[in-house]
């Protein structure tokens, strides 16, 4: 990945309250302390009005997981039978009579009705208040805080009020408690890998070697000095592609990171000369988003995303979801801090307007605002519903989850549990920096605590609902026909900054139960040699470095390390779980292929009786997808290929251990194509 989080110069919004509330009201969401980086300053004036947001909360969230399963699970009688977008719209929306009760409560305390908004799924409801509304609405006190390392202001309360029949219909209300700083990932860049900057930092040559790309051409001996096509397709048996079903292009997602033709043209030309000049993404551009670029302008991670699938996938093509308009993608004082959430608008209409844990639809502070008023800014507005998701999506980028708030996170990660009921596998690349966060994320060395010393997981890889990829290498001397081992390249060795396979244990998601026998073998036969807390409520208690029960990433793993890429019309070798997420990506898409090219008979999913009725289900032809994929892998580990050999250092630590079997490093393994499409094509 490219490590930086989105920059962001705006008002957040937190609150603090010392006069008594009524006795029919409770505290709805309160900070205990306030973040040592952050200064409590003066009242916010009484006539500031503020963009009050009231999150409803979703029917049938909780059974989010067991639908999921009951389409992605190998072993259940309704695999395959994914949902419609329509169905999971009518399964998800709030009730009438959540709607209704908080409608009332606010204008029974004196919000007229025609002030407020709400969406067409009823999902949110929003209206603007002067603050000494506001403060007597919620019972609470509105202040500024000051960021201290960077003079970054905010809005913000330490607890709020709201009448107790009202809560069980409400996740939160924004503004709230709320602080995030204008925080810059690494080196200025969100990608997960290294090489080029992205997010408004000046471009930097990727670390590079002098040889040509000619002596690595058809020489598997070389592969451990340089991968090339040819080394990833030896490495995990992928045959030559030969299908092309349209409906079956592999999905990419890109900001602040653009492709040159030229780039494209020259590895081709030298790696792959049978895929034609000229070959290039589908665009499907969002919120003004532009591609390609001249050659000089190019970014190394756009393409080394398309130089490592293409030949993978040909003849499939690939989608490029380009996302944001050049002043959110890449300028450092933007206000896009959040990430993907424009991205999930332009797959699903009524995700930007979905309310869940606080958000409703995008966060004003977090996230791009359309029309963009700044200079060169897109003038058009939100993009919402315009494509339909691809069936595999790989995206490189990410932050870590100390970064955004909890129900930020769970709000997105909700949106990826509906694309898998619809049949979409989504891949995320599990970071560059073993258990820590980039260097300078909250932190000189990116790890949390007082002293430094807690495991940072990352964002979103630790969403139950998506697949992870961290990073294998060959290493000097081996051949591809010897197993790998997990990624750990010290400062220097090649990169500025040391690069190993993210991995640990997440801080706000349990262990999903398609994987708890693989954790649970983890522990109980390769038990980590450091303290550990249960749960984020007992966060580094007893001098814990990580959570014993949280989700574990990353799932699986593939090469990433000494990638031959072409880069501003020159050959060079770059690195990152970046790289090793599309390889892993585009295996499945192949997979998919095959899938299609079968068919299936004319199939009814047998609804479970918590579903509500919809007129959509009903018998019709599919050939599905492979959908949301780590059930499948967790009950048949075998198909991949195990690494028993690396670790991921952080943190004053060597981090965890591959191991036999699941580990916090490189997951359940590398792809081994044979025994995945066997799988894959074994089941309805």
């Amino acid at each position: 990945m490219y490590l930086s989080v989105f920059a962001v110069l705006s008002i957040l919004a937190a609150c603090s309250y010392a006069a008594p509330y009524p006795s029919s009201h409770a505290v709805h969401e309160k900070r205990n302390s306030s973040p040592s980086q952050w200064m409590k300053r003066d009242r916010i004036p009484p006539s500031a009005v503020l963009p009050m947001r009231i999150g409803l909360k979703q029917n049938n969230l909780e059974k989010g997981y067991e639908l999921l399963m009951d389409v992605s699970h190998p072993d259940s009688p309704n695999y395959g039978k994914h949902w419609t977008a329509e169905e999971v719209a009518d399964t998800f929306a709030p009730s009438d009579t959540t709607v209704a009760t908080v409608l009332n409560w606010l204008v029974a305390s004196g919000i007229a009705a025609e002030r407020i908004t709400h969406s067409d799924n009823k999902g949110w409801l929003a209206f603007n208040a002067a603050v000494e509304e506001a403060e007597e609405l919620l019972h609470t006190e509105y202040h500024v805080y000051e960021y201290k390392s960077s003079g970054h202001t905010a809005t913000a309360c330490d607890q709020y009020h709201i009448p107790k029949h009202i809560q069980e219909h409400m996740d939160y209300v924004t503004p709230g408690i709320k602080l995030l700083a204008p925080v810059k990932r690494g080196h200025g860049h969100s990608k997960r890998g290294f090489g080029m900057t992205t997010g408004g930092g000046t471009p930097a040559p990727p670390k590079s070697r002098e040889p040509g790309p000619n002596e690595y051409l058809d020489d598997l001996k070389s592969c451990d000095v340089a991968i090339t096509p040819i080394c990833v397709k030896a490495l995990y048996e992928v045959p030559p592609g030969f299908r092309a079903d349209p409906s079956n292009s592999m999905g990419i997602f890109e900001e602040g990171d653009f492709y040159a033709q030229k780039d494209l043209n020259l590895f081709f030309a030298n790696f792959t000369p049978y895929i034609p000049q000229g070959t290039h993404p589908i665009p499907a551009f969002i919120d003004g988003a532009k591609a390609p670029v001249s050659v000089k302008n190019a970014g190394g991670e756009s393409e080394l995303d398309f130089e490592l699938a293409y030949p993978i996938i040909y003849p499939q093509t690939t989608t490029l979801y380009q996302t944001d308009d050049l002043y959110y993608a890449t300028n450092p004082n933007s206000t896009s801090l959040g990430g993907f959430n424009t991205f999930l608008d332009a797959l699903d209409g009524s995700y930007c307007t979905y309310s869940a844990f606080g958000e409703t639809g995008d966060d004003p502070v977090l996230d791009p605002t359309y029309p963009d008023p700044n200079p060169g800014g897109y003038k058009g507005k939100l993009q919402c519903g315009v494509y339909k998701p691809t069936n595999v999506i790989s995206v490189s980028y990410g932050g870590q989850e100390f970064d955004l708030p909890a129900y930020y996170q769970e709000r997105q990660c909700n949106e990826f549990m509906k694309l898998g009921l619809q049949g979409h596998s989504i891949f995320y690349a599990s970071g560059d920096d073993g258990v820590a966060g980039p260097p300078g994320d909250d932190s000189a060395n990116g790890c949390l605590g007082p002293d430094s010393t807690i495991f940072s997981p990352a964002w979103p890889n630790s969403c139950p609902y998506v697949t992870n990829v961290g990073a294998t290498k060959v290493y000097p001397g081996k051949t591809v026909f010897e197993p790998e081992c997990a990624v750990v390249d010290p400062v220097g060795q090649p990169y500025s900054i040391a690069f190993s396979s993210g991995g640990g244990f997440s801080n706000i998601y349990g262990i999903p139960e398609y994987q708890e026998d693989a954790v649970a073998k983890f522990f109980e036969n390769h038990n980590p040699p450091y303290p550990y807390y249960s749960g984020n409520a007992s966060f580094g208690k007893n001098g814990g470095l990580y959570n014993r029960i949280g989700r574990g990433y990353p799932d699986v793993a593939a090469n990433g390390d000494n990638i031959a890429t072409y880069v501003n019309g020159k050959f060079t070798l770059e690195g990152g779980t970046s790289a090793s997420t599309p390889i892993f990506a585009a295996i499945v898409n192949r997979i998919n292929e095959e899938r299609l090219a079968i068919g299936k008979k004319p199939i009814v999913r047998n609804l479970p009786h918590t579903d509500p009725p919809s007129p959509g289900r009903a018998a019709r032809n599919l050939a599905p997808p492979a959908g949301f994929i780590n059930p499948a892998l967790y009950a048949h580990p075998y198909v991949l290929n195990d690494i028993t050999c690396g670790t991921n250092p952080g943190c004053g630590t060597v981090g965890f251990s591959a191991v036999e079997g699941w580990d916090p490093v490189t997951g359940l393994g590398t792809p081994n194509f044979p025994r995945m499409l066997g799988l894959f094509l074994s089941l309805p």
